[in-house]
C-alpha cells in the first residue's frame, strides 16, 4: 500500500482528499504546512506528498525544496489555485512532478498520482540496470547497483531531467539503456509529450535520413506520399536513437547540425522544420576507438556526451544479481499467478558465476525459463537453463541430487539399474543380445537401441525424481519425445518420484 502525505493549511480541503485517496487504498497521513511536512518526512517514509503552495510557517516551495534534499525519491504533486499557477510551474522545475490547479476533481487528483506512481516504478527498473554517472577525468566512476544506491539513482535522473542537454547512454547490448532513456523522459518536464524510440543499426542506410527527417512525395523511387519523420513526430517530447554508433559519416553530418541549430529538411523538400525535441542516444559501440579510425565525428560526440550515463554489464555486478532475481521472480508470480517464494542459494550462486553476455535481458529470461520448468514453490538448480547449469561444459552440477542430472552412455553403462524393472540397485547394465541356435549372438541394432533408450529414460526420470519438465529440460529430450518414448516402453513416471 502506498503511503501519501497531504499537506494544506485548508482542513476541509486536508480532510476531503485525505478520504478520496483512502477510498483508493492509499495510507494517508496529513501535516497543516510546510514546516510540519519536512518533519514528517524526516520521520516516516512517504511514497508520494500532495502539497499546496500558499501556506504558513513555511510554503511550498520551500518545503519541496527541503523534502527533495532529504530524499529525492518521494514524488511531490502541488496543488495551486489559478492566480499561483507560475509557482506551480517553478515547483516543477525545482523537482515537483506535476502540479493541480483548485478547485480539484477527486478523479485529477488520483490519475495524477497513479502516472507520477507508474514513472517512480520505471525509475526502479531502470535502478536494475545500474547506470554510472560520469563524475569526470579521475576515473573514479560510481556504478549504481540495487544495493544502497536507489537515491543515487533518483539523482542521477533528477540532474538529467531538469535539463534540456542530450544525453548519451552507453553499454552492452541487454543492459537496459532504453529503460534509462524512458526514465529520464517520464521524470522531466517533457514527460506529458512523446517518447519516440528508433534503432539506427536496425534501418538500412538508405531509409535512416527519411525516417529521422521525413519526405516529400515523389522525392525518391517508391515515396508515394508525403511522411512525417521522427523528429516532427516527436515534436516537444524526446526522441530516442538506439545504436546511434551505427549511423553513417554522413547522417552524423545532418544529425549535428539538427543538435547545433535545432533545425532539419525532409528528403526532397525545400522547407526547414524547428526541431523541438530532446536527444537521448545510446549505443554499445566503442566511440573513443571510432573517433581514432574516422569513423564517428569527434564533434557530434562531444554534442551528445555532456551527460554520459555508464550501464556496466551484469558480470561486473554479480552482487546485484539476488536482488534482480527477487524483483523479476516479483513481477512473474504477478504474469503466470504463481506464488514462487524465491531461489535456492543452488540457483543463485550457479547465477552470480555465470558471465550473462545478454546481461539484464538474458537474466529475465532465464527467471521466466525457470518459472515455466519449476514445479515446487522455489527456483531451484535443477529448473535453470543448461547453459546457466553447466557455463564451459566441464562443470559438475552442484546441489541435491536432481542437480546431478547428466546424462551420458556412460551413465547409462554404469547404472544401478536392473535392465528389466530397475529394482536391482547392485546390477551394472550391459547389453543382452539373442542367440540363435547354432549358438552364435544374434546382433540385432533396433532392439539395441530400444534397450539403451528404455535405460536413459529411466535413469533420467530417477535423477530427476520422475518430474516430466525436468527430465527433458536436463537429458536434453524434447518433452513431446519423452512423453513418446514412455508410452512405448510403457514405463511409469511415478515409480521414480
Amino acid at each position: 500500500m502506498h503511503k501519501v502525505l497531504v499537506v494544506d493549511d485548508d482542513k476541509v480541503l486536508q480532510q476531503t482528499v485525505k478520504q478520496a485517496l483512502e477510498y483508493h487504498y492509499f495510507k494517508v497521513d496529513v501535516a497543516d504546512n510546510g514546516k510540519e511536512a519536512v518533519g514528517a518526512v524526516y520521520r516516516e517514509k512517504y511514497d508520494l506528498v500532495v502539497m499546496d503552495v500558499n501556506m504558513p510557517e513555511m510554503d511550498g516551495l520551500e518545503a519541496l525544496t527541503e523534502i527533495k534534499k532529504h530524499d529525492s525519491s518521494i514524488i511531490v504533486l502541488i496543488l495551486t489555485a489559478y492566480s499561483n499557477v507560475s509557482d506551480a510551474v517553478r515547483a516543477v522545475k525545482e523537482g515537483a512532478f506535476n502540479y493541480l490547479e483548485k478547485p480539484i476533481t477527486t478523479d485529477n487528483l488520483v490519475a495524477l498520482i497513479k502516472r507520477a506512481l507508474k514513472a517512480r516504478s520505471m525509475v526502479e527498473t531502470t535502478a536494475f540496470s545500474a547506470p554510472t554517472l560520469s563524475l569526470g577525468n579521475d576515473g573514479d566512476d560510481k556504478f549504481v547497483g540495487e544495493s544502497n544506491s536507489m537515491q543515487k539513482v533518483f539523482d542521477v535522473i533528477s540532474k538529467l531531467a531538469k535539463v534540456n542537454t542530450p544525453v548519451l547512454i552507453r553499454g552492452e547490448s541487454g543492459t537496459g539503456k532504453e529503460l534509462v532513456a524512458k526514465a529520464i523522459h517520464y521524470n522531466g518536464p517533457r514527460k506529458d509529450n512523446k517518447f519516440v524510440a528508433i534503432n539506427c543499426g536496425a534501418i538500412s542506410e538508405n531509409l535512416i535520413e527519411s525516417e529521422l527527417f521525413g519526405h516529400e512525395k515523389g522525392a525518391f523511387t517508391g515515396a508515394d506520399s508525403r511522411k512525417i519523420g521522427k523528429f516532427q513526430f516527436a515534436e516537444g517530447g524526446t526522441l530516442f536513437l538506439d545504436e546511434i554508433g551505427d549511423i553513417s559519416a554522413q547522417m552524423q553530418v545532418k544529425l549535428l547540425r539538427v543538435l547545433q541549430e535545432r533545425k532539419f529538411t525532409p528528403v526532397g523538400s525545400n522547407r526547414e522544420f524547428t526541431a523541438d525535441v530532446r536527444i537521448i542516444a545510446a549505443s554499445h559501440q566503442p566511440f573513443e576507438e571510432m573517433i581514432k579510425d574516422n569513423r564517428f565525428r569527434e564533434d557530434l560526440f562531444y554534442r551528445l556526451n555532456v551527460l554520459p550515463v555508464y550501464l556496466p554489464p551484469l558480470r561486473d555486478r554479480t552482487t546485484d544479481i539476488p536482488h534482480l532475481v527477487n524483483y523479476y521472480i516479483n513481477y512473474f508470480n504477478n504474469v503466470h499467478s504463481l506464488e514462487i517464494k524465491g531461489a535456492s542459494p543452488e540457483a543463485l550462486k550457479a547465477m552470480q558465476t555465470y558471465s550473462w553476455p545478454g546481461n539484464i535481458r538474458e537474466l529475465r529470461n532465464t527467471v521466466e525459463h525457470s518459472f515455466i520448468m519449476e514445479s515446487t514453490d522455489q527456483l531451484t538448480f535443477a529448473a535453470l537453463p543448461y547453459k546457466i547449469k553447466n557455463e564451459d561444459g566441464s562443470k559438475e552440477y552442484a546441489g541435491n541430487e536432481t542437480s546431478n542430472a547428466i546424462i551420458d552412455f556412460k551413465e547409462i553403462k554404469n547404472s544401478v539399474l536392473d535392465n528389466d524393472n530397475g529394482e536391482n540397485p547392485g546390477a551394472d547394465y550391459q547389453f543382452t543380445f539373442a542367440t540363435q541356435e547354432d549358438g552364435q549372438v544374434k546382433l540385432d541394432f533396433q532392439r539395441a537401441k530400444d534397450q539403451f533408450e528404455q535405460e536413459f529414460i529411466r535413469q533420467a526420470l530417477k535423477l530427476n525424481k520422475g518430474k516430466i519438465n525436468q527430465t527433458a529440460l536436463n537429458a536434453n529430450i524434447p518433452k513431446k519425445t519423452l512423453l513418446r518414448k514412455i508410452e512405448k516402453y510403457e514405463i511409469i513416471p511415478k515409480d521414480y518420484y
